[in-house]
């Protein structure tokens, strides 16, 4: 096992005058100057009374400041950032279900967090970008001075990263990664990626997801690579971006590939200059079709890699080296993983079943929730909610889910909120939050209401009633009306399959 098992440990690999974080625009940041922002923050925090398991919420947008809080905060203390579209009413439930003790925001912020945080009694700390224009440094203010109860970086086994997950129930749970499991996760992605000191990532996915938390950023730095960190994904400005990082790969969802690809035609002269080593897709499946399309287009592999959370992201990976199948989500890369039936005994090759995990990356079970874990792990192995098999060389392939969870563009929506947002609205008596499989983002969300007797809306009145309670993602795209909602045999009402049952698909 690698004696990196702390962030700190992780952030030590990188050689002190190499660029660790680049932005465009923006001058680079490098090792040495990461550690010490880093073990400077870490002081200030502890200055406020922050210190190693204390949990703090980060809403700041994509970018290199970004990126280093998000590893000072991890390396001292528990970072949980939240999406900074999230509404007040999302807000509130995360940051009072985490415990939150502080929120950074960076300064001239307008995000609703801020008056969420007061109305907790949470300390709201402002981050400042240094005037000197190096990539990502930055210092806190805001906070009250007292002593923290525990100081310095922390330990393999504190919280560095807590997260919820779109369960199936209108709860998410919440799933709390320790120092082992996230740099565990990180140096899986970088030995199935061979990283080295060489490569420049290039990052368009939000630091608010695990996957450009891991794969996009410690990764990387496991291996003292760089990462040029962009404001967000933007089509219209990738190529542009590939010529000032000079990428040697780039990491995102099957959509952004598309996305991609539909304007590279453009700027093939650009794609020769700057060859990738490869590709990477995560988070939702990608299409065969597109698969070959880029790599064609990029003369690089397209490594399609399985994650979720409570792995500290990934799972499975095709490999970089031998043979990739295309609809594959690769061979095991990182924990181990077996098929299992429903009472709990691992299946043979070819077999169909529970996909099942186990390993240093897995998160140790989640919070406060006995519930959930019980159903969720047997003799030691975490059950995924996905089905599939195993065949003859290894190779790991997904027949479906479990679980009801929507994947939009690799986006996790839990059909349970949007219900029981719409269930709000007076005139709504019944309603069934469901996935509408979707060309380009995998599947949308789409939902089949019954209104009240003698009630009436419309479409666009419920979408506007969501779009106060929801993040934009989250809110139907589709929305029928029906005298009944269609149930199964048990007198369930059932998402999965119902766009098929209503003719929708």
């Amino acid at each position: 096992m690698s004696s990196i098992r702390t962030l700190q440990d992780l952030l030590a690999v990188g050689r002190g005058d190499a660029a660790a974080i680049t932005a465009p625009g923006a001058r680079d940041l490098t090792y040495d100057a990461f550690r010490k922002l880093v073990g400077g923050t870490i002081a200030t925090l502890n200055g406020f009374g922050i210190g190693r398991n204390d949990r703090i919420a980060i809403v700041l947008p994509n970018g290199p400041d970004m990126a280093t809080t998000f590893v000072a905060v991890a390396t001292g203390a528990t970072a949980a950032p939240l999406n900074p579209a999230y509404k007040a009413d999302e807000f509130e439930f995360y940051m009072s279900d985490l415990g939150a003790k502080a929120l950074i925001v960076e300064a001239g912020s307008k995000s609703p967090a801020i008056e969420v945080a007061r109305k907790l009694g949470i300390t709201v700390l402002t981050l400042t970008p240094d005037a000197g224009g190096i990539a990502g440094t930055f210092t806190l203010s805001g906070g009250v001075p007292k002593a923290a109860a525990n100081p310095g970086a922390g330990a393999s086994d504190d919280v560095a990263l807590i997260l919820h997950t779109s369960g199936t129930t209108s709860r998410p749970k919440i799933v709390p990664l320790t120092q082992a499991n996230v740099t565990a996760s990180a140096q899986n992605i970088a030995t199935s990626l061979e990283f080295s000191d060489a490569d420049r990532g290039l990052n368009i996915m939000p630091l608010f997801h695990i996957h450009g938390l891991i794969a996009g950023l410690l990764a990387p730095l496991s291996r003292g690579g760089q990462i040029f960190c962009t404001p967000g994904f933007n089509a219209l400005k990738f190529f542009a971006w590939m010529e000032e990082c000079k990428p040697t790969w780039y990491t995102a969802v099957p959509t952004m590939h598309q996305a991609i690809l539909a304007r590279a035609g453009h700027n093939k002269a650009t794609i020769a200059r700057y060859p990738l080593r490869f590709l990477r897709s995560s988070s939702a499946s990608m299409p065969p079709q597109l698969i070959s399309e880029l790599e064609a287009t990029f003369n690089a592999p397209l490594i399609e890699a399985y994650g979720m959370t409570e792995a500290s992201h990934q799972m499975a990976s095709n490999p970089l080296r031998g043979k990739r199948k295309p609809g594959a989500v690769g061979l095991p890369a990182g924990p181990e993983i077996a098929i299992m039936d429903e009472d709990g005994n691992l299946l043979g090759t070819g077999e169909i079943g529970e996909v099942v995990i186990r390993g240093a990356n897995v998160t140790q079970g989640y919070e406060n929730n006995p519930k959930a874990n019980a159903s969720a792990f047997t003799n030691g192995w975490f059950r995924t909610g996905d089905q599939g098999m195993i065949d003859a060389e290894g190779h790991l392939s997904l027949t479906g889910r479990i679980k009801e969870i929507i994947i939009r563009g690799g986006e996790k929506i839990s059909p349970r909120e949007v219900d029981e947002a719409l269930l709000d609205h007076p005139a709504v008596e019944q309603v069934v939050t469901f996935a509408l499989p979707h060309d380009k983002l995998g599947e949308e969300v789409a939902a089949a209401v019954v209104l009240r007797e003698g009630q009436a809306a419309t479409e666009s009145e419920l979408r506007d009633f969501l779009s106060a309670r929801l993040a934009a993602f989250k809110t139907p795209r589709k929305i029928i009306f029906l005298a009944e909602i269609p149930k199964g045999a048990t007198g369930k009402l059932q998402r999965i399959g119902l766009a098929q049952k209503l003719g929708l698909a």
